[in-house]
């Protein structure tokens, strides 16, 4: 029995974070069907969020949206083409100030894909090689928490709401003195759904003992798609976090719906704005993560899903009835084929 319980198929199907997509949001998919018939707007949600292309649901550029967030909020950070001479690319981190370690992710992407930490000049070397988009890179920022903070605001109105707070864990093993790093990563299940990219990363030390207490970091990236266990962190909502993100949201042309991904070094300095570092911005395609933390209810998760779709239509409404024009059919189309083929194209 426990053998069954442990095993890769029984984890994911008692852990409704681990579902297909379409399973996940089915009753989603219906509302949405409801809403776009009651907007007679098929794409009404790509209308929420006039400053960002698409509205933040398909093919936006990160670059394009960091230069609209204030730089008080913002790591050091460069684009880079994929033709440049990795010369080019190392007087640029010189003139931005960026030293090794930093993160490096392409400048359209979605689910973590194509995000790597980059420790030295040689993994820089390999990524520049490798990959085949348009790409950024990020200083790393070494604060001690990663939080998403999703936040909505109506365009009529001054006020704003944060609706959710996840904390992201990221993936790790502690060592009992006995097992090998590779039978501690096949002993957690979240860390096994990754053992063939966990063996190769830690291909030096796979076969070695982890000394007891020692606690190693296997994936440095807050994606879900990369491990990171998401942690509802919604008791830290109050008046003054939704005041400091007013502030910030107002700053950002035609931003009015989705989650903020950053770092800070505290929960009092966030809740001041201060020692806040944005890494992104997601728009209408965001999700109010803390859902995911390991048993959240599915029904509650439903029921937090189809509210802020009910809030994009709300907003999206509004901004059609001032003037902003949703894509049409052949718009999306098109955009989700370059969207799909710059997913394609990342190569790494």
């Amino acid at each position: 029995m426990n053998k069954i319980r442990n095993s890769t198929f029984y984890v994911k199907l008692t852990h409704w974070e681990y579902w297909n997509f379409y399973v996940v949001y089915a009753f989603v998919i219906l509302y949405y069907i409801y809403l776009a018939i009651k907007s007679r707007t098929l794409l009404f949600f790509t209308a929420s969020n006039p400053g960002i292309e698409n509205s933040g649901f398909i093919g936006e550029s990160k670059s394009e949206i960091f230069r609209k967030i204030p730089s008080e909020y913002l790591p050091p950070y460069i684009f880079i083409k994929p033709k440049e001479t990795i010369s080019f690319v190392l007087d640029k981190l010189k003139e931005h100030e960026i030293s090794f370690p930093f993160i490096a992710k392409p400048d359209v992407g979605e689910r973590g894909q194509g995000i790597s930490k980059i420790n030295d000049l040689d993994a820089l070397r390999y990524y520049h090689t490798h990959i085949h988009v348009p790409y950024i890179i990020q200083a790393f920022v070494d604060y001690e928490l990663e939080l998403g903070v999703f936040y909505y605001r109506f365009p009529n109105q001054s006020k704003g709401v944060v609706s959710s707070i996840v904390r992201k864990g990221f993936l790790s093993v502690t060592g009992d003195g006995k097992s090998t790093l590779k039978q501690l990563i096949e002993n957690y299940p979240r860390a096994r759904f990754r053992l063939s990219y966990l063996e190769n990363k830690f291909a030096y030390r796979i076969n070695a003992i982890v000394p007891k207490g020692e606690t190693i970091e296997l994936e440095g990236i807050g994606n879900h798609s990369r491990g990171t266990t998401f942690l509802n962190a919604n008791q830290l909502i109050n008046d003054q976090l939704r005041h400091v993100f007013d502030g910030i949201s107002k700053q950002i042309d035609g931003f009015y719906f989705g989650r903020f991904d950053l770092r800070c070094k505290s929960i009092e300095d966030l809740c001041r704005g201060e020692n806040i570092r944005i890494l992104e911005l997601n728009g209408a395609g965001a999700e109010p993560a803390h859902i995911y933390q390991p048993g959240f209810s599915f029904w509650e998760g439903q029921k937090v899903l189809l509210y802020h779709w009910k809030v994009l239509y709300q907003i999206s409404e509004i901004n059609i009835r001032n003037g902003i024009k949703p894509l049409n059919f052949q718009q999306a189309r098109s955009e989700m084929r370059k969207h799909a083929q710059a997913l394609k194209s990342i190569g790494i």
